[in-house]
């Protein structure tokens, strides 16, 4: 047999091989791309390591082969040669929520845009980090970014522990492994005080999140505190748990005891919508009867069924932050103190308070 005919005979033999290796639906591994290329396993290592040496005709018939074979370096080896991952989890709740699901996109878009891959992990009920530390504990991630707050002391020493950066939205309890990134939330909420005073607003309402919310409380307590400047001290409170439904609820109730105030604060803009259908099924105009305002400025919240007047804080500022201090942090072995940044806001009126 001359060498043309070998040459072709071995062409016949991978491509039979090759249909075999398809059929068997059976993950190719580096020894499979090297069978297929011709050459050696540890050729096959250094094509598709960063920095190590060979030569370009060999990468070219590495990389032809793993193309043909569909196949995908496992990163596992690597992981624990260097001990990182280069994965990050993000930690979601509630998607409903259109904060949340924005603020989860621009999450995974920034970190896919500086070679990490993201870990999905959804909590279910809740609106907080705290009890999904078994969880996360297990999985071999580098860092955790969540629009969850971490809640308790206690929680945050239990993420310490296990010595993973962690940055997540409005959390007050902090340490050197638990950093936050907040909106101005007392700020948002005294623009709205203000704005509700300008427009003749006289009583007061606040529907908020869930019963020792973070954010929730702070909203309030700008809201009361700016309140008592222009001379009000009562504001009538009820929880929404920042759901469409309970804000609903909420509302419907205060209509049918007749206490609606002349102006309601809802700590997000779900519940202000929530609000605002409870308001008008109940016969109540607004802005003319009840001013509305809500907080987060989500896209429906400019949408012309609601055109709701809110604090705007933007997900992407608040992402960005989380993103920097995230980086700062998985680069520090033995970070010695937690990063808190405060995102600005501003107010955005619409036909919900504007007269």
């Amino acid at each position: 047999m001359n060498s043309g005919e070998a040459g072709a005979t071995q062409a016949l033999r991978s491509i039979l091989w090759l249909r075999e290796m398809k059929a068997s639906r059976k993950y190719p591994s580096s020894t499979d791309v090297a069978r297929l290329a011709g050459v050696s396993q540890s050729a096959v290592s250094r094509a598709f390591s960063e920095g190590k040496s060979v030569s370009e005709e060999t990468s070219r018939k590495v990389f032809e082969a793993a193309k043909q074979l569909g196949y995908s370096p496992n990163f596992l080896p690597r992981m624990l040669l260097k001990h990182r991952s280069d994965l990050v989890a993000i930690v979601i709740s509630d998607t409903s929520n259109p904060f949340y699901a924005a603020a989860v996109d621009a999450f995974s878009k920034a970190l896919q845009e500086t070679g990490h891959q993201v870990l999905l992990v959804s909590v279910d009920g809740g609106n907080a980090l705290d009890g999904i530390l078994p969880r996360l504990a297990s999985y071999r991630v580098d860092a955790i970014v969540s629009a969850l707050p971490v809640v308790t002391k206690a929680a945050a020493e239990a993420f310490a522990r296990i010595r993973i950066p962690i940055v997540s939205f409005n959390t007050p309890a902090r340490n050197q492994w638990v950093s936050s990134v907040c909106s101005d939330n007392a700020g948002g909420a005294a623009l709205v005080a203000d704005l509700f005073v300008k427009r003749g607003a006289r009583s007061f309402g606040f529907i908020g999140g869930m019963q020792g919310d973070y954010a929730s409380d702070e909203r309030l307590r700008g809201f009361r505190e700016r309140l008592r400047t222009h001379g009000f001290d009562q504001v009538r409170t009820a929880n929404g748990d920042y759901l469409y439904e309970d804000a609903f609820a909420a509302t419907a109730a205060m209509a049918e005891r007749r206490e609606v105030p002349d102006a309601l604060f809802c700590a997000n803009d779900l519940m202000a919508f929530g609000a605002l259908d409870a308001l008008r099924r109940a016969g109540l105009r607004v802005p003319e009867d009840v001013l509305v305002a809500g907080y987060d400025d989500v896209p429906a919240a400019a949408w012309g069924s609601f055109d709701l007047t809110t604090v705007v804080h933007g997900h992407q500022a608040m992402v960005a932050a989380a993103i920097a201090i995230l980086h700062a942090r998985m680069a520090d072995t033995e970070p010695t103190d937690g990063v808190t940044t405060t995102v600005p806001v501003r107010l955005a009126e619409r036909a919900t308070t504007r007269r």
